[in-house]
């Protein structure tokens, strides 16, 4: 079970989280918009979505895994960071050094680590004691053969 978890914490913080805080810090150097906050949700799960003005046009756009500000309600302005070419791709101007999603990405790599050594203590002391199970079974039949029993 500790291995199970040990490897899903891994896996989230290797293929989801640090993927996630580049992604945040990449848009260091991206156009800044005011917006409010359109759709509110879990969005360090990435399910909040911000409405700002790009290009003169009205933008949509979701806000990516990792970001912070789940505790806004709807209507909430935020200053936020979105690439130029594809406005559709934005961050909150306080997440872009990569902020919340880092934490979870380290945070989830240590207890991935902790469930590991776990796992492994667990099957040396399994070893061990199967070792030592098998030595007092010979030994009670060495003990039966020369006439112990």
């Amino acid at each position: 079970m500790s291995l199970v978890l040990g490897l899903l914490l891994g896996a989230l913080s290797t293929l989801v989280m640090f993927p996630a805080a580049q992604h945040l810090r990449s848009l260091e150097d991206g156009e800044r918009a005011q917006a409010v906050l359109h759709t509110s949700g879990a969005c360090m799960a990435g399910q909040c979505e911000v409405a700002f003005e790009a290009g003169g046009r009205s933008v949509v756009a979701d806000l990516p895994v990792g970001s912070g500000g789940g505790r806004h309600s709807v209507g909430a302005r935020l200053t936020v960071r979105h690439q130029a070419d594809d406005p559709q791709v934005v961050a909150r101007e306080e997440d872009v050094g990569g902020g919340g999603a880092a934490v979870l990405a380290v945070m989830s790599g240590v207890a991935a680590l902790l469930f590991l050594l776990v796992a492994i203590v667990a099957a040396i002391f399994v070893a061990r004691q199967r070792r030592a199970d098998a030595r007092s079974c010979r030994a009670i039949q060495e003990g039966e053969r020369h006439g112990g029993g």
